[in-house]
């Protein structure tokens, strides 16, 4: 292959990273391209992408507290911000590692409903979720917010790992709320079996949204749970229609020989005679 073609196989190893194992895939690159250990600082622009979508969650130096990754908070340069604790930082893309911290405020005009906002969206996902990070961010570009949630759970010893995360973008002016919801999920004991899924949000918020106070961000996030909710009940029952269909289709009802076996019994057959049903010979 040449340089080119190795360097698109690499952003493509990297784009598919599963939660949490970012750095397996690293380690792997790494062994497969011996032959060019310069391979790996190309890939800057794939990392950064691949943290941004993601929601890479990160600490800052000396806080126990983790913070968000993404194209809304970022300040070019490498460096990022955090609202709630009105901090910029350096960010490795490569070792997910934060540095360089310092204090940053944010200019916008809607400093109250993100503050509102994110206060009633910390409340939300330490109700609904076991481990999560959250923010909202001002929209540099136009007059919207980004609101962004992120819950990893991550089981290397069972072999699984996985992600849910959420991006919305709310629009104070005209009360409308829109973003993606993204669930991956990954399991690797004995096989390789992956689930990755988004649905789509558009919503438009009644006259409670259009407020730029607490009453206001605690109806916006009321949304976002109702959203949110009614999408877990909905993988839910897809999965139990794929236990009892498809995956249900998979496995034959009875052995070859359509008789049930009495596996209370298995220890006194005879191989091939009682279980196929012949004679003994």
């Amino acid at each position: 292959m040449s340089k080119g073609s190795n360097a698109a196989a690499v952003s493509a190893f990297i784009d598919g990273a599963p939660p949490g194992e970012l750095a397996d895939v690293i380690a792997d690159i790494k062994s497969l391209t011996l032959s060019e250990p310069d391979l790996l600082k190309s890939a800057t622009p794939a990392f950064q992408k691949y943290n941004e979508e993601q929601l890479t969650t990160t600490k800052l130096p000396g806080a126990s507290q983790n913070v968000i990754i993404s194209r809304y908070n970022s300040l070019g340069d490498g460096r990022y911000y955090d609202t709630e604790s009105r901090t910029s930082f350096a960010f490795d893309h490569a070792t997910q590692k934060a540095s360089a911290s310092q204090s940053y405020v944010p200019e916008s005009d809607h400093n109250s409903i993100i503050n509102s906002l994110l206060t009633s969206l910390k409340t939300y996902a330490s109700e609904h979720f076991p481990s999560s990070t959250t923010a909202v961010f001002p929209v540099s570009s136009s007059s919207e917010i980004a609101i962004l949630l992120v819950a990893n759970k991550y089981s290397p010893s069972n072999f699984w790992n996985g992600r849910f995360r959420s991006t919305y973008l709310f629009t104070p002016s005209s009360s409308s709320l829109t973003g993606t919801i993204n669930v991956d999920v990954h399991y690797y004991e004995d096989g390789n079996v992956r689930l990755t899924t988004s649905k789509k949000v558009d919503v438009k918020l009644g006259s409670g949204g259009s407020g730029t106070g607490s009453a206001g961000a605690q109806e916006v996030i009321k949304q976002i749970a109702g959203v949110e909710r009614k999408y877990q009940e909905e993988l839910n029952r897809g999965f139990n229609s794929l236990s009892e269909g498809a995956f249900k289709g998979l496995r034959r009802q009875l052995p070859i020989t359509r008789q049930k076996v009495e596996w209370e019994k298995v220890g006194g057959y005879r191989l091939g005679q009682d279980i196929g049903g012949g004679r003994a010979r």
